[in-house]
């Protein structure tokens, strides 16, 4: 047997020994030793292995996977700017704690050294950005290596998840030729892994007991996050504390719940009259400036519960930072929240009564009709920009709803893909909620192979044509208007449909709402729904709807 193809199934048997169960491969000639692996332990049913010719959008599946299921999944390309291509994705999970183990193929010293193709610098190729980085040796028939690989792989294991801050880790592994098996299956030593499948090295899965934050205040508030909402909705309710959500409605529960938080906390007069003594803030927020101002306020404690080492702190007055929440040390206040939940009425009684007056479609309508008809324990995966702003603010309370959302750099990289990854391996309806732009943006992460698996994903697209968030922030104001159509607005005038097409994909134009709640029925396989909305009425809408929320919030 030559020293890549040892290698290459030793790293591939042990990746599966610490419990990867799916792997994402881009095709390539260096890392031809682990493509073959990979494809003989998927064959024995070891492993799941997705196939996709884009290296940015393959990583992205990865991470909507590992996101989905918590668990580490590898992604494997050739050497050059194939392994570049990974960054983005190892930027998100960097920032959202996704554990991503990156394994890349590169040549050996003496090629790089004489200028050969393909090569650049991997060697620290993402940066602090990963958990950990190693170079594997160049293999050699000598006696040691079965070990050496093993335990490699699992210190990548660990430190991608084994220890408290999940994330990304990176092993760049330069092989020699020949490249593909030679039909030889002698070695120096033994190959084998641990007796009855287990680790080379035993690690625990979270090698740190969690540290906790300890509330102390009877007006307190509990600012939500993704992956933080049910628990934090759990014991919200158990304390009395009103909860608030980043995502709306979405995963949130409980009789304490303030489903229309994003527009109570933007109304100015109310947050002086009910300043909390604390927040209790689980995950890091991104999209609403008006929860920048609740944690930016120094004059209120706040309790950071976020499993990394970077945290959230806009005027850096984080109290405590911990992994998890504790009991609080003082009773709740019944009538604090009795005032949050009228205003809280209020302003969800007021957005569905304007949006009801309003023509279809509009992204925030949209929004609404798409998270009341999910079914039961759907998935929904949330793009940036306007649908993260949407279904917050429209969309309503639906406990039952998983949500993922990019939110670690919160771009528009990869969302497509990410989607199908998350959809892939969640035992339900999964659908998407997306802007044209990040539509666009990945739109080749519809490329999927005939042998590769299609999960049952609905992508509904808002397609406004051009950059639809801009026109809610500063530069959408009237002074900017000459400017704003070629450097924010960019309209692009793209067929959807006939993109659709070309990558074999169902796409329904949904003109009306009838036609909008019929597109929205479960159907096997990868479809789009698109929504074509008129972005010039997106400021106006707000602007309407802010003012109307601040009247009858400070009125209840």
């Amino acid at each position: 047997m030559n020293p890549s193809t040892a290698q290459a199934r030793v790293i591939v048997d042990e990746l599966v020994r610490n419990t990867v169960s799916h792997v994402v491969l881009s095709p390539g000639s260096r890392n031809a030793p682990l493509s073959l692996a990979l494809y003989e332990a998927a064959a024995e049913g070891k492993l799941t292995l997705h196939v996709r010719i884009d290296e940015r959008g393959g990583a992205f599946l990865a991470l909507g996977i590992a996101a989905r299921t918590g668990r580490p999944v590898a992604v494997v390309c050739t050497s050059g700017t194939a392994a570049a291509n990974f960054h983005p994705a190892v930027l998100e999970a960097d920032r959202a704690g996704v554990p991503l183990i990156v394994l890349t193929a590169d040549r050996p010293p003496e090629l790089r050294a004489a200028g050969a193709n393909q090569v650049i610098d991997q060697h620290n190729l993402y940066g602090d950005a990963v958990r950990y980085f190693d170079e594997l040796a160049v293999a050699e028939r000598r006696a040691g290596q079965n070990a050496y690989w093993r335990s490699q792989v699992c210190r990548a294991w660990n430190a991608a998840y084994g220890e408290w801050r999940c994330g990304p880790v990176h092993l760049n592994v330069p092989f020699r030729e020949p490249l593909v098996p030679d039909g030889d299956d002698e070695w120096y030593e033994s190959l084998d892994g641990r007796p009855q499948g287990a680790r080379w090295t035993e690690l625990p899965d979270f090698g740190a007991l969690p540290s906790f934050v300890v509330p102390s205040a009877r007006h307190g508030l509990v600012i939500a996050c993704d992956a933080g909402v049910r628990a934090a909705s759990e014991w919200a309710e158990q304390h009395g504390w009103p909860v608030v959500s980043e995502t709306g409605g979405l995963g949130l529960g409980g009789a304490t719940a303030i489903s229309g938080g994003a527009w109570v906390l933007g109304v100015e007069e109310f947050i002086a009259a009910h300043k909390p003594e604390q927040v209790l803030c689980i995950g890091r927020p991104t999209v609403f400036r008006q929860v920048q101002r609740v944690l930016s306020d120094p004059s209120i404690e706040v309790l950071l519960v976020r499993p990394d080492s970077d945290w959230p702190a806009p005027s850096h007055n984080v109290r405590q930072v911990g992994q998890w929440f504790d009991e609080p040390t003082k009773p709740s206040d019944p009538e604090w929240l009795a005032r949050w939940q009228r205003a809280d009425a209020a302003a969800t009684e007021t957005v569905r009564d304007l949006l009801a007056a309003e023509p279809w479609p509009s992204g925030l309508r949209v929004a609404e009709e798409l998270v009341r008809g999910l079914p039961q324990d759907s998935l929904l995966v949330v793009g940036s920009s306007n649908p993260a702003r949407d279904v917050a603010l429209a969309g309503g309370q639906r406990p039952d709803v998983l949500v993922h959302r990019n939110r670690g750099v919160a771009g528009i990289d990869g969302t497509v893909s990410t989607a199908i990854g998350a959809a892939t391996v969640h035992r339900g309806p999964s659908y998407a909620l997306l802007g044209d732009l990040t539509f666009l943006h990945d739109i080749n992460g519809l490329l999927t192979g005939p042998a590769e698996q299609r999960p049952d994903l609905t992508i509904v697209v808002l397609n406004d044509d051009g950059g639809g968030i801009f026109s809610l922030l500063e530069q959408g104001a009237p002074e900017h208007s000459d400017a704003f159509e070629r450097v924010f607005g960019t309209p692009h005038g793209a067929d959807l449909a006939a993109l659709c097409a070309g990558y074999h994909v169902p796409h329904t134009l949904a003109e009306t709402l009838t036609e909008f709640r019929a597109a929205l029925r479960p159907q096997p396989g990868l479809r789009v729904v698109e929504v074509r909305v008129d972005r010039s009425r997106h400021r106006d809408l707000h602007a309407r709807l802010r003012a109307a929320v601040a009247e009858s919030v400070t009125s209840s």
